[in-house]
């Protein structure tokens, strides 16, 4: 079976949710009827709330912050501003494994990959999608535990098989950001980011990472999951 590589963009400026959301779906479209390569594009969005299809109205506690879309993937709540790589991921599932379970699991890994270049230890973590990261440097929890802090968020949504959505990383955005929602439901724990975390890490730093981790995990080319 003849193979085509990923094609990789880096979208300039901040970009439109709702064209690059069109964008995307006129992109899954060709990608499944054999007319178009897998893609990841890099971009920036302005500042908005999204809400997933678990979204709960009581999470967006800020309603008139920021504009707010309903995003039709999976999850619930979250934020995406300037100084947050939103790398979106439109893969063929058709050729690379029909597993939704180990797909998330793939995408994880991507960003367990990506920090792991930075010398961040990512972690997941049961019931809680995205990537966490211990904070010792914080006081523990109520109930004793380490703090955790999420570093990036991950949701999807398939149609016909072929993934869209993907996942977002925070470089160097405004955390306060963060307080007009709970992000993705999640009350018990905060948000960091890469500088937050005394990196002086620039996008471009992070789009090389992403790059490299990506062939790590799943391939330039097609692969089965697993």
């Amino acid at each position: 079976m003849t193979t085509t590589p990923v094609e990789w963009r880096n979208l300039p400026g901040l970009s439109d949710y709702t064209a690059t959301l069109r964008a995307m779906e006129d992109r899954v479209a060709q990608i499944a009827a054999g007319d178009a390569a897998e893609a990841v594009w890099l971009l920036e969005h302005p500042p908005l709330y999204t809400a997933g299809t678990s979204a709960r109205p009581e999470d967006l506690t800020a309603p008139d912050r920021f504009p707010v879309f309903q995003a039709g993937r999976g999850g619930q709540y979250t934020y995406h501003g300037p100084g947050q790589r939103v790398a979106y991921a439109m893969l063929d599932l058709n050729r690379r494994g029909r597993d939704v379970r180990c797909f998330v699991h793939q995408m994880e890994d991507w960003v367990i990959a990506t920090l792991d270049q930075f010398g961040i230890r990512g972690e997941r973590r049961a019931g809680r999608v995205g990537v966490w990261v211990v904070r010792p440097d914080k006081p523990p929890a109520p109930d004793g535990t380490p703090r955790e802090d999420k570093i990036a968020a991950i949701g999807i949504k398939l149609r016909r098989w072929v993934s869209f959505h993907g996942l977002s990383i925070n470089v160097e955005p405004d955390l306060g950001h963060f307080d007009g929602i709970i992000p993705c439901g999640i009350r018990d724990h905060g948000v960091t980011s890469l500088v937050d975390l005394g990196l002086p890490v620039t996008l471009e730093d992070v789009d090389l990472a992403l790059q490299q981790a990506f062939a790590q995990v799943f391939g330039d080319t097609p692969q089965k999951c697993g």
